[in-house]
């Protein structure tokens, strides 16, 4: 059994130009050859036929597709999809409803040589708590429980690449957050590329370490996660619901007061108590419109979180606020206030300030 934490490709290279009817899609892109690269935009801009055309499923001609030393399409040469080490996981589970929920996992497993299995059964078991389902048929699973399912048998092929186009969309709310933690567990075992489809701003900044912004036929933006998050350039970072995603490491934890404790390149983070052990990687989300500025740490506030920051833009939002660019450390945070409250504060670019976080949510 090869260990999967040690199989990685450098890069995973894109280069199409996708024609289909009236529909044009260009795109060339360098992403990394390891960790979640999440794909977002609005509806019919191209994410699926871009993950269509990266498995195979479409023709595109004079393309190029390349993972580490892998070439699976250049302009004088195209590799079949199922000769593609890769794994799919659609919207809808598509299990196979005849086949045991164990047998359903095993089936791509079996398909490979053994010299090339990656993954165990055993593995994909016990990462996505599959164990408890073996007694159940798949007609009994629930959607999350059907997708986990669909997790593990794409990934029982050993791939050396996995697309996952909108995995969560058919669940429900609860059904959600209950399969997030299991994709964290992938995300965090596994050292293929993962390309995430995803319309929810709360879950790719949850999984994802690098971003692509899709527009219309065309790629808006590429870069790691929180890069693109606060790029007032782009969309997400004027959106209402704008926000940074912060990573730290768990400080320790205030059980007289419930808290928890996480500590920054910049400073520290106070939160509501977490089961978190210390020393773990966490990643926070700040919204935007829950920081606030003062030229001077407070101590006479209910708000515990104050971090020395740094002003690296301001880029108006509407007629009465200004979108703040900060690093905090070298992370970049965002903040939301008012033009008087700016003008008053003389922000410009290079101001030395706090940023007052009302509050953070672990994700």
């Amino acid at each position: 059994m090869i260990d999967p934490l040690n199989q990685r490709a450098e890069r995973l290279t894109v280069q199409f130009e996708i024609h289909r009817g009236d529909f044009r899609l260009a795109v060339d892109l360098e992403l990394p050859g390891q960790g979640v690269t999440g794909v977002v935009g609005p509806s019919g801009c191209g994410k699926t036929s871009l993950l269509r055309a990266v498995a195979g499923l479409d023709r595109v001609e004079g393309g190029r597709l390349v993972l580490g030393d892998q070439i699976w399409q250049s302009p004088t040469g195209f590799r079949p999809t199922h000769k593609r080490r890769l794994g799919y996981v659609f919207q809808e589970a598509s299990l196979f409803e005849h086949l045991s929920v164990r047998a359903n996992l095993e089936y791509g497993w079996r398909r490979i040589p053994a010299r090339e299995r990656r993954l165990s059964p055993e593995t994909l078991t016990q990462w996505l708590n599959l164990g408890p389902l073996f007694s159940r048929p798949v007609s009994a699973l629930s959607g999350g429980e059907r997708q986990r399912l669909a997790i593990g048998r794409a990934l029982a092929t050993s791939p050396d690449l996995l697309l996952m186009d909108e995995p969560l969309a058919s669940l429900d709310p609860a059904s959600k957050q209950a399969i997030l933690p299991y994709l964290e567990t992938l995300h965090d075992s596994l050292s293929i590329p993962v390309l995430y489809v995803s319309h929810a701003p709360e879950e790719v900044a949850r999984l994802a370490d690098h971003l692509v912004v899709m527009a219309p036929g065309r790629v808006l933006a590429s870069g790691p996660l929180n890069q693109i998050l606060t790029r007032t350039d782009l969309q997400l970072a004027q959106a209402d619901d704008a926000a940074a995603v912060l990573t730290g490491i768990v400080d320790g934890h205030d059980d007289h007061y419930a808290l928890t404790r996480v500590a920054l390149d910049g400073g520290m983070l106070t939160l509501t108590r977490q089961s978190h052990r210390p020393g773990q990687r966490v990643r926070l989300r700040v919204a935007a419109r829950d920081v606030s500025l003062t030229l001077s740490p407070s101590t006479d506030t209910s708000i515990l979180n104050c971090l020395p920051v740094a002003v690296t833009g301001l880029t108006p939002h509407d007629a009465s606020r200004i979108t703040v660019q900060l690093n905090c450390g070298e992370q970049p945070l965002l903040a939301r206030v008012t033009r008087k409250s700016a003008d008053e504060l003389r922000l410009v670019v290079g101001t030395r300030c706090y940023a007052q976080i009302k509050t953070a949510a672990l994700l």
